[in-house]
Formats: C-alpha cells, structure tokens, sequence
C-alpha cells in the first residue's frame, strides 16, 4: 500500500477493444468457474443449473467449465455471449473473470497484431483470420 490506497493505480491501457473485433472472444476455450456461472445466472434471471446447461459446456478431458461458442460471421466461432452486430460483449457487467482479468498487461496482443496488420495492408478497416 506504497500510495495509501488499497488496490493497485490502474496502468493506462496501449489498446482500444472499441477498434477490435472480438479477436478475445474467439478463443475456443474460455473458462468459467461456479461464481461466473451464479453471475450469469442472475444476470439472465436463471437458477444456476439452468445457466450451467445453456451457456457452458463441460470437458471432460480438462475436467473444466467453458462457455458455449457459436457460428460467427469473422471468425468460425466465438463466445456464445457475444453480440455479433456490435462485437462486444452482450453479458459486459456479469462477464467471467477470466474476461475482466484479459488481458493482464496494459497491451494486448491481438490488438498489436491488428494494428500491425492494418498497417502491412494499408487498410484501417482490415480484419485477420488467422
């Protein structure tokens, strides 16, 4: 507590998520735990097996919680929770912690890669897909 206040100074961010569209939000595995899914619950006015069931999904494999994906027009999924007209996030207030904690720098990676890419292409509207 070296400036009397209880949690960190914010770092100003080197990004703008209102210029991206959503490359976050297409990583196929996106982890929620039961607090996410007790948030989204009451967000969507549901009880908390009703949320588990549509909006995650369970792997075995990783014995986690993801959420669910759907068909996307950019890219070939994206969070369920997406809203594909504006690309951003339809549950913004009730959003996981893994999504309120990305990314964990004042950079974002995806936002490099799209700035670099615009500028390679010469077009400021140019999207990656890879």
């Amino acid at each position: 507590m070296k400036n009397g206040k209880a949690f960190p100074i914010p770092v100003k961010a080197k990004y703008s998520c209102e210029k991206c569209p959503a490359y976050c939000c297409s990583y196929p595995e996106i982890e929620v735990t039961p607090r996410d899914i007790e948030r989204l619950a009451r967000h969507f006015s549901l009880d908390y097996e009703q949320a588990e069931e549509r909006l995650t999904k369970y792997d075995a494999k990783e014995k986690v919680r993801l959420l669910r994906h759907q068909k996307d027009r950019v890219f070939d999924s994206v969070c369920a929770l997406l809203d594909q007209k504006t690309r951003r996030c339809s549950v913004y207030h009730a959003r996981p912690g893994v999504c309120r904690e990305y990314p964990d720098s004042n950079r974002c990676g995806y936002y490099e890669f799209l700035k670099f890419e615009r500028a390679h292409q010469d077009d400021p509207h140019f999207i990656a897909l890879t």
